[in-house]
């Protein structure tokens, strides 16, 4: 009770803050150098099926302007573009819009995309979109910032009609929830969407929520490669699981009938795969900006 008033924790909490510490307990920070090493494995060949439902999700009028913040590659931008919709292709690595450079040369979008260097910590006012610059302002898979209420505003200052971001809603995109769960492996589940969906709500937004998972699979070579690769997962304690690890591929690898074809990034695919399909759990949270139009 405050001055006999009831008092909610809940409305009255800084989610704000509490994200910031909880990013500063990570163990590994996101930076661009991190993904400009990444860069060289995404050559989005396809549309892949989380992509086709995030846009199913973000419901784009015909014609409408977009800002992708975060775009990577472009497995957004580019089936955007395709779809007659001017973007504005945003990402803090260099190497990742080299990458997109070549996507909009391929395809021959240059006229429909504008790829900009800009980070979510940057001062948007001096290097970013103008504010109402587009219809539609999102981030997919990359709200990667210490200031999460301040991300959500620069999108909302950068939106006429709509913002939206996915968040994970289960597990790390990181590892195998089947896997970890059948080798006794612990996982800490993320539920950072959760902060974002009170930072909206305490900016005066009415955030809508749209749960959906994307399928993933892991391929590899050998054995040993599959272990190699599936041991990254055995972190914060797991360390001693390597053996059920193992165990648990031989008797689940199977051979993959797409050997050989390029995967979702464009890297070809290894011989052999688990036999069971991994699946990541996104909420697409949605809102009206509530940021006034610049006089």
């Amino acid at each position: 009770m405050v001055d006999g008033d009831a008092h909610s924790e809940l409305l009255s909490a800084d989610w704000n803050q509490e994200w910031m510490q909880m990013q500063a307990a990570r163990h590994r920070a996101d930076d661009s150098f991190e993904w400009d090493k990444r860069a060289r494995h995404f050559r989005p060949l396809e549309t892949a099926p989380y992509a086709r439902d995030f846009m199913k999700l973000l419901a784009l009028k015909p014609g409408e302007s977009a800002l992708d913040m975060g775009c990577g590659a472009g497995s957004i931008a580019i089936p955007l573009a395709q779809a007659g919709h001017p973007v504005i292709a945003a990402d803090f690595s260099p190497a990742m819009l080299g990458t997109l450079d070549a996507g909009i040369e391929y395809y021959g979008l240059e006229d429909r995309i504008t790829p900009l260097e800009l980070a979510w910590d940057d001062d948007w006012d001096l290097v970013g979109p103008i504010a109402k610059a587009v219809d539609v302002a999102f981030a997919s898979r990359s709200v990667t910032t210490t200031n999460l209420k301040g991300a959500l505003a620069k999108l909302d200052r950068t939106a006429r009609r709509r913002c939206a971001v996915t968040m994970v809603a289960n597990s790390s995109p990181r590892y195998d929830l089947h896997l970890m769960n059948a080798i006794g492996a612990s996982v800490t589940c993320s539920n950072g969407f959760v902060y974002a969906f009170n930072i909206l709500i305490q900016m005066g937004a009415l955030p809508q929520v749209t749960y959906f998972e994307s399928p993933r699979r892991d391929t590899f070579d050998s054995l040993e490669a599959g272990v190699a690769d599936f041991s990254r997962m055995l972190e914060h304690g797991n360390e001693d699981k390597i053996d059920r690890l193992r165990n648990y591929i031989v008797q689940h690898m199977i051979e993959n009938p797409h050997a050989g074809e390029p995967g979702s990034k464009g890297v070809p695919q290894g011989r052999y795969m688990l036999d069971h399909v991994r699946k990541v759990r996104w909420a697409f949270i949605a809102w009206k900006p509530v940021s006034a139009p610049s006089s």
